[in-house]
């Protein structure tokens, strides 16, 4: 018991890693973000006013601000799923190695615990077919046979969401709801 605690913790804590690892490669660098800011206001001291550098300082930071703001979104979406199918897990895994359970109770939680992971492999293969279908961002979440997807992009448009339905239909199966919603850059 003391043995799957500890994996499950330790799988935990790599997911964990492995998320945080992804968010810092692909966020912005903060330094290369101030130069390219020092760059434009000397190029506006040049050419304009003193009231022009000012307003494009301020509309680059709302812009930093925003995508920091999605990215961590993002970041927040998916380790609440993680946390929450961790527990989910863990109680099902406590279930397998109770004394005390029926074989029944134990085969239903054991496969239980392979629908959970098999959901987040569909999951993360479907998140990795929309990001190559030019998206900077995804995020799959199938609860039963709803799944809610949500894009990062820099508009909506309605083909755009008919063809990212028809890849989650072509990737998981018996799918009841497929909801798509745009998040702007």
């Amino acid at each position: 018991m003391l043995l799957k605690k500890q994996t499950v913790w330790l799988l935990t804590m790599l997911s964990l890693v492995v998320v945080l690892s992804v968010y810092y490669i692909t966020s912005p660098e903060q330094g290369s973000q101030d130069l390219a800011g020092v760059e434009e206001s000397e190029n506006v001291e040049e050419t304009g006013t003193a009231e022009e550098e000012a307003a494009m300082q301020e509309e680059n930071a709302d812009a930093t601000v925003s995508t920091v703001e999605s990215d961590e979104m993002f970041v927040q979406l998916r380790l609440d799923l993680d946390d929450q199918r961790s527990k989910e897990k863990e109680a099902l895994t406590a279930v397998v190695a109770s004394s005390e359970a029926t074989t029944a109770q134990i085969s239903e939680a054991k496969d239980q615990i392979e629908q959970l992971n098999e959901i987040a492999t569909k999951e993360h293969t479907l998140e990795m077919l929309i990001k190559s279908m030019n998206y900077e961002d995804v995020l799959v979440r199938a609860e039963g046979d709803e799944v809610r997807i949500t894009v990062k992009a820099e508009e909506q448009s309605k083909a755009a969401a008919n063809e990212i339905i028809r890849a989650a239909n072509n990737e998981i199966e018996n799918l009841g709801a497929v909801a798509v919603e745009f998040q702007m850059k």
